[in-house]
């Protein structure tokens, strides 16, 4: 497990195996079970989520009570709520196990020593946390500029593995259609 973390790091920045060390010694393993939920809308956000293996959805549920799917995360992912975990609030979103699901985990006392410890893993989140944001401002733009049968098509061609593992209910919620437009998107 721990060397999946390590590929994923070094795509980006190599580490010693003493740099790595150091690094490893900052996360915990945990196994969910599907269904099971990581974080629930108001709880304490304690940890960001390195996906080992299994897939999440993290939801955010508006005053009318309706779920809004605000992304799917599958094995070498990252995934929490964010802003509840940097600003150590209450989380807004849920994130819940699609699958069997295990992951490496670590606080924001744990980031903030990497960060400050270690100028490589800095570069690492640096890096991750821009590719992000531009990932982030694309779709963005794309959901403003786009129809449903484009995002449908946008959506199976970037993650194709997701339409097999996914309920066509869930992806419909995504790509914000009911489950009759998917149908007719996906003929």
């Amino acid at each position: 497990m721990q060397e999946k973390l390590r590929e994923h790091i070094e795509k980006i920045v190599k580490l010693t195996d003493e740099e790595f060390s150091f690094v490893s010694q900052h996360f915990i393993t945990k196994k969910f079970k599907k269904h099971q939920f990581l974080i629930q809308e108001s709880d304490d956000v304690k940890y960001a989520y390195f996906i080992i293996s299994g897939l999440l959805k993290l939801v955010y549920t508006d005053e009318s009570l309706k779920q809004h799917i605000v992304s799917f995360a599958m094995e070498d992912w990252w995934e929490s709520d964010y802003y509840a975990y940097f600003t150590q609030t209450k989380a807004t979103m849920s994130l819940e196990c699609l699958e069997d699901t295990e992951v490496l985990c670590f606080t924001l006392d744990d980031y903030k020593d990497l960060c400050d410890n270690s100028p490589k893993m800095l570069r690492f989140f640096l890096e991750k946390a821009n590719f992000g944001f531009l990932a982030s401002q694309r779709r963005i733009l794309y959901w403003m500029t786009s129809n449903p049968k484009e995002r449908y098509e946008q959506l199976l061609k970037q993650y194709p593995s997701l339409f097999q593992r996914v309920p066509k209910s869930l992806i419909a919620s995504y790509l914000g259609v009911s489950r009759e437009t998917l149908s007719r998107l996906s003929s």
